[in-house]
């Protein structure tokens, strides 16, 4: 029996332009996914995760491409060697929090030790893209690094197909923040092959909003490392515009946001795929932090609170 885990994650910067070869800025947070593999006499998937109403239903045939292409890149035969795979954690899954990347990683991790394997972080994070690429088609890489390895990165995706530039970023302390469940899923691969058709459509609007988002993710590198919490805030704020300006919001989302705003998050922003999922409020303090959970949860929306730059 081998029991291993991957992290959820939330984008502070870039969702989707990320994939165009853009900088972004994301963080793991605490909460995981578990994936638990123990022999058994036929092959079974046991999906015990906590979600959103719906979101199973939605990700099922992604949740099977993931599991072949897994299983594909690490050449394991399920045939041969049947298992009972058993997924739980403490990580809520809709859109935007990482979870079929942290699913792949933990999947990964369970193999590797169940098979003995040995395989270290890099090898455990390429197997999670290779996963990824059952529910985004052609992802960023940024889920899965987060998902295999933690913490607050600076991500840049090598568009030529060499090795993604990944740095860690050193930040003062850990900062609060409350995530807003829209109660909404979305299918990254539509989302993203929308993004694709619009930018397409309409050059010269995504080339104005594509550099204005490359000047404003610099800043907030530079407001996060010297904590600069007030910029952060600002910055998070002119990412969503941005965002918003290529329909990748919702009105479930801009409540959220509106609630945040009225109750003093220095910034909010859709996080992930859009169209649903989380918003990410930044809420420095515990005060803050439960003022704003309370908030949120008091409009019918769950509110998960959680930390960045842990």
């Amino acid at each position: 029996m081998a029991e291993c885990y991957g992290f959820g994650k939330v984008i502070l910067f870039g969702e989707h332009f990320v994939v165009y070869g853009l900088p972004a800025i994301a963080s793991a947070v605490g909460d995981k996914t578990i994936a638990k593999i123990e022999k058994s006499d036929k092959y079974e998937l046991v999906d015990n995760r906590p979600a959103t109403e719906g979101y199973k239903v939605k990700k099922k045939g992604e949740i099977k491409r993931s599991m072949k292409l897994i299983l594909d890149f690490m050449k394991i035969d399920i045939e041969k060697n049947p298992v009972k795979i058993t997924l739980s954690g403490n990580l809520f899954c809709t859109s935007g929090i990482g979870a079929s990347a942290a699913m792949a990683t933990s999947i990964a991790r369970a193999f590797s030790d169940y098979f003995n394997l040995n395989l270290n972080d890099e090898q455990i994070n390429r197997i999670s893209y290779e996963g990824e690429k059952g529910s985004a088609g052609t992802p960023s890489g940024i889920d899965n690094t987060c998902a295999t390895f933690g913490g607050l990165l600076w991500f840049e995706k090598n568009l030529q197909g060499g090795e993604n530039k990944i740095e860690l970023l050193e930040i003062k302390q850990p900062i609060e923040i409350v995530l807003g469940n829209t109660g909404l899923s979305s299918v990254t691969s539509e989302v993203v092959a929308d993004m694709k058709k619009a930018k397409e459509a309409d050059p010269e609007k995504y080339d104005k909003i594509f550099k204005e988002y490359e000047r404003l993710v610099k800043e907030a590198r530079g407001s996060l490392e010297s904590y600069d919490l007030e910029k952060i805030g600002k910055l998070m704020d002119e990412n969503h515009r941005l965002l918003k300006e290529m329909n990748l919001s919702c009105k479930e989302a801009e409540k959220i946001i509106s609630i945040a705003k009225e109750n003093g998050a220095l910034g909010a922003k859709i996080t992930g795929t859009g169209r649903g999922g989380y918003v990410i409020t930044l809420t420095p303090g515990e005060e803050l932090q439960e003022k704003m959970a309370k908030a949120i949860e008091s409009a019918g929306f769950m509110a998960i609170k959680s930390k960045i730059g842990v």
